[in-house]
């Protein structure tokens, strides 16, 4: 059985200039973190599935959870995941909460990713 390989470069010759330039503009290492700690936030269908819903309007947990069919006990459980990295926002207004994207940077992330997907 043969294994997928990578190719790799048959003599090894380093590219200074190619180098410098990647080095000079790499983000900071704290930078790059916390685009990773981002992106966990996006490897859940749950998640992904409520940032999706906030997208035509603002929405209650228990429209949430209904709209998904979950409890809200597992949909407060995503949304405090979703706020904690400033994807979503929340207003209060008598005995309801509602949610609503944080900004309009999500949903260009998640189109970006569904086009990506898509190709």
């Amino acid at each position: 059985m043969q294994m997928n390989s990578i190719d790799v470069c048959e003599s090894c010759e380093i590219h200074k200039n190619l180098i410098a330039k990647a080095m000079e503009e790499m983000p900071a290492e704290e930078t790059l973190y916390d685009m990773a700690e981002l992106f966990k936030v996006f490897g859940d269908t749950t998640r992904i599935r409520i940032l999706y819903a906030l997208f035509s309007s603002e929405m209650c947990v228990c429209d949430i959870a209904d709209l998904l069919n979950m409890t809200q006990s597992a949909i407060s459980h995503q949304l405090k995941v979703l706020k904690q990295a400033r994807l979503v926002k929340f207003r209060k207004e008598g005995k309801s909460v509602y949610y609503s994207l944080d900004d309009d940077h999500i949903k260009a992330i998640l189109y970006q990713g569904i086009s990506h997907v898509s190709e």
